[in-house]
């Protein structure tokens, strides 16, 4: 019996939905996934069996569940990243580059090497994916990206001290916050109180305006002050 399963990668903090022809896979397993980046490993959020195989070619499909092995390598990956993320630093340095490294990534296959970046222009990296290509010896990935991303990859505790921040425990897209937003929900234009850890516009502010839109269209939105039930006396 097939199943088609729900698991989170370490790419995508949201869940992702795949296709396996074995169905013994529980909730809290690992198992290793075939995906357009190259074979991945993901957790098992959860399963329900299935008769077919899905129409939709574009599935990702699960190869198998991860053995002690496979868990053991997925650790040691780790090391690289952190062996490739000093290099790369170095590199920059030497070649006096205007970009910062955020983070790197080794795909679980070993068949890339991603290098996340900021910058405030367009950066001519090919020199630079020459000295990385010729010590790594796999193939180099390059990926400017922007201030929320970096914050998005780097992860941290929010500003609102609930937990981790929202865009690394769950945000899949990244809207763009602008003032306006922040204008329509009458709050003051102080960027100390607006600003994430990213220093752009907060992403929750987009989250108060779509609840702000839902409560004007629910009806009874607007009350009379006179239906309100006024306090006999102040409470102590």
């Amino acid at each position: 019996m097939a199943e088609i399963l729900t698991v989170r990668l370490d790419s995508n903090p949201g869940p992702t939905v795949c296709f396996s022809g074995d169905s013994s896979f529980r909730v809290g397993d690992r198992c290793l996934i075939a995906t357009e980046r190259g074979v991945e490993v993901a957790v098992v959020l959860s399963g329900r069996p299935v008769e077919a195989a899905p129409a939709d070619a574009k599935m990702p499909k699960v190869l198998r569940k991860a053995t002690e092995r496979d868990l053991y390598l997925y650790e040691k990956k780790k090391d690289k990243e952190e062996v490739a993320y000093r290099l790369c630093r170095k590199r920059i340095k030497a070649r006096k580059l205007p970009m910062k490294l955020s983070s790197v990534e080794y795909i679980f296959d070993g068949s890339r090497v991603v290098f996340y970046f900021t910058a405030n222009r367009r950066i001519d990296f090919r020199e630079l994916v020459k000295d990385l290509a010729r010590e790594l010896r796999t193939r180099i990935e390059m990926r400017q990206i922007g201030a929320r991303d970096e914050a998005k990859l780097i992860g941290g505790m929010g500003c609102c001290s609930i937990g981790e921040s929202c865009s690394s425990r769950f945000l899949t897209q990244m809207r763009s916050v602008s003032v306006k937003t922040a204008k329509s929900l009458d709050l003051g234009m102080n960027p100390n109180r607006l600003s994430g850890m990213c220093g752009r516009l907060k992403c929750c502010l987009n989250f108060e305006l779509d609840q702000a839109a839902c409560c004007a269209a629910c009806p009874g939105a607007e009350e009379d002050e006179e239906d309100l039930i006024p306090l006999e006396e102040d409470i102590l």
